[in-house]
C-alpha cells in the first residue's frame, strides 16, 4: 500500500513564506501616509486655482473652479489607484471652505476654515504638552502602532515635548499671520501665505518630529539593554 503525503504539514509550510512577507512589509512613512509628494502637490492646486480665478473673475467663478479641480483630483487618484484618503480629506476641506465662502459672500471666506483650524490644532498641541501627553509622540505612536512606553521615561518624553512645541509654533504663526491678512481683506497674499506657510513650516515640524522619534527610540533601546544586561557578581 502506497504512503499518502501529509497535506496539512505542507500547507502549513507553504503558509510560512506568506506570513514572513507580511511581517517584512515596511511600515509606511509619515510622508506616504499623507499621500506622498503628489498628495502634497495636489492639495495646493485648488488653492492656486481659487486665487488665480478670483483675480481674473469673480469669487463665484473661483469657488466653483476650485471645487471642480478638487473633485477631478479625487477622481484621478481613484482611477490611478493611489491613496484616496488625502484626496477625500482635501475635498472635505474645500467643501467646507466653499460653504463658508457662500455664507459670507466674500472671497476671503474661502480661507476662514484653514485659519481657524490652525488655531484649534495649536490649542490641541498646547494642551497635550501641558498634560504630559505630547501630541507629536501620541500621533506618531498611533500611526506606527509602537505604543507609549516613551511616556514612562522623562528624557524620551522631553524629545516629543520639543517636537510638539515646534508644531505649536507652526500652527500659531499660521493663525496669526493669516488672520491678520484676513482682516486686511488681502485675498491674494492670503492665498500666498496659505501655500508658503504650509509646506516649508510643515517640513520643518516633520523633520523635528523624526529627530525626536529617533532620539526617543535610541533612549528606550538603551534602557531596554540595561534592563536585560546580566548583573555583575558581587566582590567577595
Amino acid at each position: 500500500m502506497s504512503e499518502q503525503p501529509a497535506p496539512a504539514v505542507e500547507s502549513a509550510t507553504d503558509a510560512k513564506p506568506a506570513e514572513d512577507d507580511e511581517q517584512r512589509k515596511p511600515t509606511p512613512t509619515l510622508l506616504e501616509q499623507m499621500g506622498g509628494i503628489s498628495g502634497l502637490i495636489y492639495s495646493s492646486v485648488p488653492i492656486v486655482v481659487f486665487v488665480l480665478a478670483n483675480y481674473l473673475f469673480e469669487w463665484q467663478v473661483a469657488l466653483w473652479a476650485a471645487v471642480g479641480v478638487a473633485v477631478a483630483i479625487a477622481v484621478l487618484r481613484l482611477v490611478r489607484r493611489e491613496p484616496i484618503q488625502p484626496a477625500i480629506s482635501g475635498l472635505f476641506g474645500i467643501a467646507v471652505a466653499a460653504f463658508i465662502t457662500i455664507r459670507t459672500g466674500s472671497a476671503k471666506g474661502f480661507f476662514a476654515f484653514g485659519i481657524w483650524s490652525s488655531l484649534v490644532y495649536c490649542g490641541a498641541f498646547l494642551i497635550s504638552a501641558l498634560v504630559r501627553w505630547p501630541l507629536a509622540g501620541v500621533i506618531w505612536s498611533t500611526l506606527n502602532n509602537t505604543g507609549f512606553k516613551w511616556r514612562a521615561d522623562r528624557s524620551a518624553r522631553l524629545y516629543y515635548d520639543i517636537a510638539t512645541l515646534v508644531w505649536i509654533l507652526v500652527f500659531g504663526s499660521k493663525f496669526v499671520v493669516q488672520q491678520w491678512l484676513y482682516d486686511q481683506n488681502n485675498v491674494g497674499l492670503l492665498g500666498l501665505a496659505r501655500i508658503a506657510m504650509g509646506y516649508p513650516l510643515t517640513a520643518i515640524a516633520i523633520a523635528v518630529t523624526v529627530w525626536a522619534v529617533r532620539k526617543a527610540d535610541k533612549r528606550l533601546a538603551l534602557l531596554a539593554a540595561e534592563e536585560t544586561a546580566p548583573a555583575e557578581p558581587e566582590a567577595a
